[in-house]
């Protein structure tokens, strides 16, 4: 929808259609041992993409599953050398991680070992949150034109170390500037047709939006110093101390996810595009914290059925089963009840899946693209087409290190 100068988002997805779609990519997903998962993601963003509209005009994304799936066997290649690599170094350093540990020194560098292999990968878990944004961008459309984004993945990369080493060692104080500095670190490199994004504002200002994560952590603090202050005996004061736990764990999350939602609402407000065009987002934490509790339960009252399901038809199978006749130990009238139990355990995960995209991420995503509005609609007749980035990698390095989730 639009009103001259303005465009607001739109989403006319269904969550019905969504959720069979997801089961049956998901079945296929299964009964190929995994292969079909680059084309079954393909398609789930091609539902969800062109269901999200701006202007009227639906997103359109050309992301194929045989590129996915040749850029995951190129980085599982990249991945396997360089690990490889790593193992040969460590071996040298006697810190194998392999061999059964036969001292305490030994489990010591085993222990350090596995240690310096997580830490070597995390530069490629860094760099593929990068490249995977990168070749979204590149295959998405809208109106024709391309979006995209620069190659600068190991600068992420090495920058995110930083900025997390930096979080880690304040005790979390600085996530505001690792959350700013590295979203304008990949804003300032995104382009629509020849136009290019530019992130604005400041990093303190989102110390404003971790608020609720501040009373959640004061609220575990106090409890603790209650607890130190009524050591000799139980009294009033551990009450409060006790009952401030849960109280504290439960608004921590809650400020958890407020941050997320907050943060991002002010990073979208402060963004311009062709320094011309800006943006308007104002999703609220109360109606996604509503959806992911709708949605679990919706979710859990639909597996609980399928539950009962599936174990009353395998008792029932069971139930023929003549052990007082035929003996302790495994039985042929046994097959049948096994083939149905595994079958309703793998099924049951799958429709979960697809319950869980339905029920609770279209949701949150239909908040988000309904609570965003661009502004200076003319100003975008002058961006002209972006030439096709055909050196993106499919995202290969995020689906060998399981990152980016369903979509």
């Amino acid at each position: 929808m639009s009103d001259g100068n303005y465009a607001h988002g739109d989403y006319t997805g269904d969550g019905k259609a969504l959720f069979f779609l997801a089961l049956r990519t998901g079945l296929l997903t299964f009964f190929t041992l995994g292969i079909y998962r680059f084309w079954a993601k393909t398609r789930i963003r091609r539902f969800i993409w062109s269901s999200t509209r701006l202007d009227g005009s639906r997103f359109e994304y050309t992301g194929t599953g045989l590129e996915k799936f040749l850029g995951f066997l190129m980085a599982v290649v990249i991945l396997a050398v360089y690990l490889g690599l790593i193992q040969i170094l460590l071996f040298w350093f006697g810190m194998t991680i392999f061999a059964t540990p036969a001292s305490p020194e030994q489990a010591l560098a085993q222990s350090i070992g596995f240690s310096l292999s997580g830490l070597a990968v995390l530069p490629f878990v860094f760099f593929a949150i990068y490249r995977a944004r990168r070749y979204r961008m590149a295959r998405t459309r809208w109106r024709g034109i391309r979006f995209g984004m620069e190659k600068n993945a190991w600068g992420y990369a090495f920058r995110a170390m930083g900025y997390w080493a930096l979080t880690l060692l304040s005790l979390g104080l600085l996530t505001p500037l690792m959350t700013f500095r590295l979203e304008k670190y990949m804003t300032d490199r995104t382009w629509f047709g020849d136009a290019r994004f530019e992130q604005q504002g400041r990093w303190t200002a989102l110390y404003g939006k971790m608020k609720h994560v501040f009373i959640g952590l004061a609220l575990l603090i106090a409890s603790g110093v209650g607890f130190v202050l009524s050591a000799d005996g139980f009294s009033g004061l551990t009450l409060l101390a006790i009952l401030a736990i849960p109280v504290g764990v439960v608004w921590f999350g809650i400020g958890l996810i407020s941050y997320n939602v907050q943060s991002f609402a002010y990073l979208a407000q402060n963004k311009t595009l062709g320094e011309r065009i800006a943006f308007h987002a104002e999703p609220r934490t109360k109606d996604i914290i509503l959806a992911y509790i709708v949605g679990s339960i919706v979710l859990a009252i639909g597996l609980s059925v399928a539950t009962a399901v599936w174990g009353g038809l395998a008792a029932a199978l069971l139930s023929g089963v003549d052990f007082e006749t035929a003996g302790p130990g495994f039985q042929p009238a046994m097959v049948a009840p096994i083939l149905v139990t595994a079958a309703g355990y793998m099924l049951t995960l799958i429709a979960a899946h697809a319950g869980a995209l339905a029920a609770i991420t279209q949701p949150i995503i239909r908040h988000y693209v309904t609570t965003m509005t661009l502004i200076n609609l003319p100003a975008l007749a002058s961006i002209q087409q972006r030439a096709s980035d055909p050196g993106a990698d499919a995202e290969g390095f995020a689906d060998a290190l399981d990152i980016g989730g369903a979509i």
